[in-house]
């Protein structure tokens, strides 16, 4: 064990989120064994959870802390190759919820969900400790291992993040005063998990090796599993299947449960077979949106009752599917050509021309509030792949070049990641309280104001960056300006996040919430996507080679002042938008003030956990 004398900043770092840790599951360990039903206020079953989710957190951040490092350094991937595999990687974990809660909520439970997810990704993050022999990607067959491991950590993070926090809300009734202070409480075991298991894996992955790292990050899994299975009797029956009986029918020989269960190692088998091919889930996101928000534009126009009861008559219906046609065979055109060129662009153009023209159209012909709204959530989704596309960085390009360009002192790159976690719990209730003073006072910025704000801050953040990299000259950055971009980056992200997930939450009409909130996380996952492309630019040449000073830097200031300015003209129009809300004539009918898995809190990056099956009120 190496002399305190000699310990470095990350050596004191990585013991006071120990300690810090230890100290936590110690106080949570009393916590649940006392006699009480309840504890500070709370049922023990929220303390289960947050301990489970904590250190499905934890496993989670430590390996996305390392991934990119990993790549580069121990399968020596060229930087682009890795930051696709990473973009990859994080948007195929934001798109399995969708099908992982549609499971739950038909079949399973969300206890039963939960439990096999913890099982898929404990096995996903002890495979990654399977380093193999270290000759890199080309020569090494241990690659396939860890193509499964991330198959077995996106597949159980699907079933997981799902339905975890559906659990947090079945604990409450609807009306109980306590719903927030719970999902406060479990928001704080979201990012101390993160905080925690990016220092700890981080700091073994680099110091000690990395199957260390990994090793950690699977165990904290396994530990996570443990809780949650042994504090089964203290979530008072919560997340059973809607149909125990249904679980036990035979189909084909086998008991659905068990059948369900071999479905999830199937999608494991095709997630394998699909991350080996990065720009392939590229266009399946491109092909997938097209679909996803011409359905839900479909719905809008021609399904959606307007406000005296009657539904479009569908003339404009040959203008909308053509254009929606035209976007689909640009698409494939992109995928032939393996890019975009004159003819994609003016097909994107056309079709796009086509599709607004007739919604123009269609809000011109009546009144529907129902269908204004829809337009309203669009606009926020179109802004999803913007946000994380940049904020996805950090643990992408910005992770690279904190390791070769910013002095770090001593302090292992992994460990910076777990600035914003620690942001986000120091700053999320004073946005909280922000809101709630400027809201008495008639101040508070609209939706749309908000979430121009946090663009604008996510810009501010890499333009900050910049004009410090720039001030160094040609000597290594302070590290300052890292604390500053992650700074930037978090108070962005508490601006956007939580905001433009209540009001796709409060906006859906009944039969269309599951369909919105799908669509939410499916601009997130679009987002993710880019943020891995966007590291591919940042090479010699921008091909997607190693990442140099001078390239990052330029990039990094052109996405800053674009974001920024796309921010500027969001808070501009937002007065506009905000009309399509039509806020004052909004009314509640069965469906309650929330949906089911609700917001796990604000700042939750890799949240994916708000499964939108609505509740009906009562």
């Amino acid at each position: 064990m190496k002399d305190m004398a000699l310990w470095n900043e990350g050596d004191w770092i990585v013991t006071i989120a120990a300690v810090i840790l230890t100290a936590f599951l110690v106080i949570g360990a009393l916590a649940i064994t006392r006699p009480k039903e309840e504890v500070m206020g709370h049922p023990k079953g929220l303390y289960v959870l947050f301990f489970a989710e904590m250190w499905e957190r934890f496993s989670y951040y430590g390996m996305r802390a390392l991934l990119v490092l990993y790549l580069v350094k121990h399968w020596l991937y060229s930087d682009g190759s890795a930051s696709l595999i990473y973009g990859a990687y994080t948007s195929l974990v934001y798109i399995t919820p969708v099908l992982g809660g549609w499971l739950a909520d038909r079949y399973l439970g969300q206890r039963k969900a939960v439990a096999f997810g913890a099982v898929l990704l404990t096995l996903g993050h002890f495979f990654m400790a399977f380093e193999g022999d270290g000759s890199g990607y080309a020569n090494d067959p241990t690659l396939n291992v860890f193509w499964l491991a991330l198959a077995l950590i996106i597949v159980g993070s699907g079933f997981l993040k799902a339905n975890i926090s559906v659990i947090v809300g079945q604990l409450y009734p609807r009306t109980d005063m306590r719903r927030d202070s719970a999902y406060t409480i479990f928001y704080i075991g979201i990012n101390l998990g993160a905080a925690a298991g990016t220092i700890i894996a981080g700091y073994l992955g680099e110091t000690l090796g990395w199957a260390y790292g990994f090793g950690a990050a699977g165990v904290g899994m396994l530990l996570g599993l443990f809780v949650f299975v042994l504090g089964k009797p203290l979530l008072r029956g919560q997340g059973e299947p809607p149909v125990p009986a249904k679980l036990k029918e035979k189909v084909a020989g086998l008991n659905l449960e068990w059948l369900l269960y071999i479905v999830g190692f199937g999608g494991v088998a095709v997630i394998w077979a699909l991350i080996q091919f990065q720009e392939a889930v590229g266009w399946l996101l491109l092909v997938s949106g097209i679909l996803l928000l011409g359905y839900v534009l479909q719905q809008a126009l021609y399904k959606i009752e307007d406000n005296t009861g009657k539904v479009s008559s569908g003339s404009t219906s040959g203008v909308f599917y053509g254009g929606v046609g035209v976007l689909l065979a640009t698409a494939a055109w992109m995928i032939v050509q393996q890019g975009a060129d004159t003819i994609a662009a003016v097909g994107g153009v056309l079709g796009l021309v086509l599709v607004v023209a007739a919604c123009v159209m269609e809000a011109g012909k009546t009144a529907n509030d129902a269908r204004d709204r829809v337009f309203a959530m669009i606009f926020i989704i179109l802004l999803m792949p913007l946000f994380w596309g940049l904020f996805e960085q950090a643990g992408g390009s910005v992770n690279l070049f904190t390791d070769r360009y910013v002095d770090r002192q001593g302090v292992p790159t992994s460990l910076f990641q777990s600035i914003n976690p620690i942001y986000i719990i120091l700053l999320g209730p004073i946005f909280a309280g922000l809101w709630q003073f400027l809201a008495k006072r008639g101040w508070e910025p609209n939706t749309y104001a908000k979430m121009g704000l946090g663009i604008i801050q996510m810009g501010l953040a890499f333009v900050v960056l910049v004009l410090g990299a720039n001030a160094a000259g040609n000597a290594l950055v302070p590290v300052l300006f890292i604390f500053l971009f992650y700074l930037l980056s978090t108070t962005g992200e508490l601006c956007l996040s939580p905001v433009g997930l209540s009001a796709i939450n409060r906006l859906s009409v009944r039969h269309m919430a599951s369909l919105m909130m799908a669509a939410f996380f499916f601009g997130t996952a679009g987002g993710n996507f880019v943020a891995g492309f966007m590291g591919t630019l940042m090479g010699e040449g921008g091909h997607g080679g190693e990442i140099t000073r001078d390239g990052a830097l330029d990039v990094y200031w052109t996405m800053g002042l674009v974001a920024a300015g796309i921010g500027a003209f969001v808070v501009l129009v937002s007065p506009l938008v905000r009309r399509l809300m039509h806020l004052d004539r909004l009314r509640d009918d069965d469906v309650g003030d929330d949906l089911l898995g609700q917001s796990e809190g604000p700042g939750e990056a890799q949240g994916a956990g708000a499964h939108p099956e609505t509740r009906p009120a009562g």
